[in-house]
């Protein structure tokens, strides 16, 4: 009896850590606002003269990501469809600082961004 009563306390344990993976953050203000602000810093980038612009977005995104991490492990699944972003943002700030890329390059990592950003908002001011 007691080897049961063992196993069935040690499953309920382990499987209560992972059922933070499993629930869906609920809705925030600061991230609702935040991601319209990367939408529009997205829109607003001239590609003629895209630093400026670019970094505001990379700052935005980064502002995202460590709000998110400092609210704790329940907003992972935020952090999962931010992270791409991040990634974007990241790699077009980095090459549009070293020199002057083409337009082309700009107005396709634009639209990259404006569709990762569209999908990010679309989550987070999906939640309730």
């Amino acid at each position: 009896m007691r080897i049961l009563t063992s196993f069935i306390l040690a499953f309920a344990l382990t499987g209560c850590a992972g059922i933070s993976s499993v629930i869906p953050s609920f809705w925030d203000d600061n991230q609702s606002a935040r991601i319209v602000d990367v939408r529009l810093a997205v829109e607003r980038v001239d590609c003629v003269n895209a630093l400026p612009g670019v970094t505001r977005v990379r700052d935005h995104i980064e502002w995202f990501k460590l709000y998110i991490i400092s609210k704790g492990t329940l907003q992972q699944d935020v952090l999962a469809v931010v992270e791409p972003m991040s990634a974007t943002a990241e790699d077009w700030h980095q090459r549009t600082q070293q020199g002057t890329p083409s337009k082309a390059y700009c107005e396709l990592k634009k639209s990259i961004m404006q569709q990762q950003a569209a999908r990010a908002a679309s989550a987070v001011l999906g939640r309730w």
